[in-house]
């Protein structure tokens, strides 16, 4: 490990565990009346009408008294525990118009959406459409399978819950840096092999280099940041494809070391999202993880979730090994899932 300049330990609170978490209350943010109000009064003109949601911008969602307290927000996300949990607001699938305003507004309030899909959509759906898991370009969130602890592709990530599982399908959180600190501890011979760049499978949404894969370390240090982009299922299935050699038995044992940690109760924390709940996490130090389900029924009784992926101002600098999956490494105009020849789109009913 001395050949590589990385810190001994990540100190401060994006190094949380458990215990930590268990002990503040700083992360969980109940809304006043007043503020519920507010949002709602904001999205009320837009909430009305038949426009794309794609078209709303942050001057057409105006908020007074909780604009500074969204900025508190942002600045937790960036420099504290990594997670936000919000609790208060009323929302379900029988208005997802008005839902998907209001998450799209405050949304616009942190950062800018990003295209989550090679279809451009800004608004995404989590919930089961059927599919199956062995298709290899199927994405685990459209069904109902747990994910396993992952990053997505941005700053920032945000769900809305409109409906709960009927059982099952609780949220889970686990601090990447916390995980660092503790195979730099005990196993630093397999965590060089995190730091060392690995083939991730792209799953059919080939970008504009035209590749079905891009390579990319699960952790990088950059300009006094350690960041983390970890996709579990996206990396082991990557060599399936044409030029993407096996995993050696060192990187195996060095996922599986990590994802066994993710899975310690020591470090992770698990709880349910009713409707109403938004959680946003910063996915360069949390990975988070949806735990299997059991849906009521099929279409209206689907547990389902709207999801945003945000470019946010002021978030740290990334490596130029990002762009591969980010697009950009530009501060505020990075992240997401890109293909050519798709317009963004924010659609209210999962397609």
């Amino acid at each position: 490990m001395s050949a590589v300049q990385f810190p001994t330990t990540v100190d401060g609170p994006s190094a949380w565990m458990r215990a930590d978490l268990e002990e503040v209350t700083t992360w969980r943010r109940d809304l006043s009346a007043d503020q519920v109000a507010e949002i709602e009064a904001a999205a009320a003109p837009f909430a009305e009408g038949a426009q794309d949601i794609v078209g709303l911008e942050k001057t057409d969602f105006a908020l007074t008294t909780l604009a500074e307290d969204i900025d508190t927000w942002v600045d937790d996300l960036l420099n504290g525990y990594g997670l936000l949990h919000i609790r208060g607001l009323v929302a379900g699938p029988d208005n997802i118009r008005q839902a998907a305003t209001i998450f799209f507004g405050l949304g616009l309030h942190m950062g800018v959406p990003r295209s989550q899909n090679g279809k451009g959509h800004v608004l995404g759906h989590v919930c089961d459409l059927g599919l199956s898991s062995d298709d290899p370009n199927v994405r685990i969130y459209q069904t109902t399978e747990r994910q396993n602890y992952h990053t997505d592709s941005c700053d920032v990530a945000g769900l809305m819950c409109l409906k709960p599982a009927k059982r099952g399908g609780e949220s889970g959180l686990v601090s990447s840096m916390a995980i660092y600190n503790e195979m730099r501890a005990q196993c630093p011979d397999l965590l060089v092999e995190l730091l060392k760049p690995m083939y991730v499978d792209r799953r059919g949404e080939v970008t504009v280099d035209g590749l079905p894969y891009y390579q990319q370390p699960v952790y990088s240090w950059h300009e006094g940041y350690l960041s983390a982009l970890y996709a579990p299922h996206y990396i082991r299935s990557a060599p399936r494809l044409v030029g993407v050699p096996a995993l050696t038995r060192k990187q195996i044992v060095a996922l599986d070391t990590f994802d066994a940690l993710a899975d310690d109760p020591r470090f992770n924390i698990t709880f349910n999202l009713e409707a109403g709940d938004i959680l946003f996490v910063h996915n360069h130090t949390v990975m988070h993880d949806r735990l299997a389900y059991e849906d009521w029924g099929p279409g209206e009784g689907r547990r389902h979730l709207l999801r945003l992926w945000l470019a946010v101002p002021g978030a740290r600098p990334l490596p130029n090994h990002y762009k591969y999956r980010f697009g950009s490494v530009t501060v505020g105009d990075r992240g997401g899932i890109r293909v050519p020849g798709n317009a963004l789109n924010a659609p209210l009913e999962p397609v």
